[in-house]
């Protein structure tokens, strides 16, 4: 995963792309049984980027949307993924306490733009829609940007490419969109997630239905540090775990 951050007029621009990466996944959970600590190490893992040192302020306090999230889905491509995205998208409304996201049918409803193009076109949409800049540097195989400031995340843009295979398309679909509410690291020893390079799900994993239900617990605030979230996620951790399947 690559990411890059900049400080721009109070927010932080949050960009990463996946590249699927292979191989440096070294298995510590056994799936679908997590102790408190592994829950924990997912949340620092994935929110707070601590497998990065040199990342920026942005990436060490949590980020989330902290009211409704509408998303746009801009589809582009000759293949019309429109109705998957829609499912995944109620799906992650189903799963997750404390989120509300929905698919809208208006650019301007939108706080979450989704564009789903071809690859021909993958770096245009970057530049033009993304960016607006023609010098922005593309990379990736897909990617999500959110712009975060003190009172949350405001905007995120995922870019997913449709026509190199579903494999592709389903992968980034969940990681993109996931990632565009929040969680945006990666690690590769979180081999049961959706945020880790080298792994090959293509769905909503247990993990990382506990990682944003962690997130959008009500005791997780936007602009908290990891001294911050350590002192409430042991009750967190608890109540979620009456909930989450």
């Amino acid at each position: 995963m690559h990411r890059f951050l900049a400080a721009r007029a109070g927010n932080v621009a949050i960009f990463s792309a996946l590249c699927l990466c292979v191989g440096l996944v070294a298995p510590t959970y056994a799936q679908n049984r997590f102790t408190d600590a592994d829950l924990a190490n997912g949340f620092y893992r994935t929110v707070f980027g601590l497998e990065y040192a040199n990342n920026g302020r942005g990436a060490q306090v949590v980020k989330k949307f902290v009211g409704p999230v509408r998303v746009y889905i801009d589809q582009r491509a000759r293949i019309d993924r429109r109705a998957v995205t829609r499912s995944f998208v109620r799906s992650v409304n189903r799963s997750v306490r404390g989120l509300d996201i929905r698919v809208v049918d208006s650019p301007l409803q939108a706080n979450f733009t989704v564009y789903i193009v071809d690859r021909a076109n993958y770096a245009q949409v970057i530049q033009d829609d993304v960016y607006n800049s023609s010098r922005a540097t593309v990379r990736g195989r897909c990617m999500v940007r959110v712009l975060t400031g003190r009172g949350g995340i405001s905007k995120a843009q995922a870019v997913i490419v449709s026509d190199e295979g579903d494999f592709l398309f389903n992968r980034c679909m969940v990681e993109e969109i996931l990632q565009g509410l929040g969680p945006l690291n990666d690690d590769p020893s979180l081999t049961y997630s959706v945020f880790n390079d080298a792994s090959r799900h293509t769905r909503f994993m247990l993990h990382d239905r506990y990682v944003l239900n962690l997130l959008y617990h009500p005791q997780v605030q936007p602009g908290m540090q990891i001294a911050d979230v350590q002192r409430v996620l042991p009750r967190v951790i608890a109540d979620v775990r009456g909930y989450v399947r």
